[in-house]
């Protein structure tokens, strides 16, 4: 429960950082240095302590299900749909919104494109993906704030 707690904590701050600082910051950019910016950050961004990071908790919540069956209905419940939210709302919106949006980025020579193709390449992509990275934050927030709730509640439970 501690490792998922943690691991989901991290989540939910990198996906917090991001919308409150290197979002707004990048925006400030014009559009080769926004595009450039955010290419160079999710080719950095895929390594090991990221990964741990970004697919521990999965593996976690499912095990807490586990070994954590003879908890109260209500502290299970809690952890579920936190397992739920993290999956659903930060992986599966990752993989199947944002990552397709950084590959398309990814695969532009920037240094060929004229600056209309830039401006239409920025537009096309800086929404879609704060939008897609606003359900992130707010789902990784989410299930981080669940698992701090049942922790609570199964530790007063074990006190009382």
């Amino acid at each position: 429960m501690a490792a998922a707690i943690i691991l989901t904590g991290l989540s939910a701050g990198l996906c917090f950082n991001w919308s409150n600082t290197i979002v707004p910051g990048i925006a400030r950019l014009d559009n080769p240095g926004f595009l450039q910016a955010f290419q160079e950050m999710n080719r950095a961004i895929i390594n090991p302590a990221f990964l741990i990071v970004f697919f521990g908790p999965v593996l976690f919540h499912i095990g807490n299900m586990f070994f954590l069956r003879s908890l109260p209905n209500h502290v299970k419940i809690m952890i579920l749909t936190a397992g739920l939210l993290y999956f659903i709302g930060l992986v599966l919106v990752t993989i199947f919104g944002n990552v397709p949006i950084n590959e398309v980025l990814d695969k532009t020579d920037l240094s060929l494109a004229s600056s209309e193709e830039l401006r239409n390449m920025r537009d096309l992509f800086e929404q879609k993906w704060a939008r897609l990275h606003l359900i992130r934050t707010w789902s990784s927030f989410f299930s981080f704030a669940l698992l701090v709730g049942a922790a609570i509640i199964n530790y007063k439970s074990i006190i009382i």
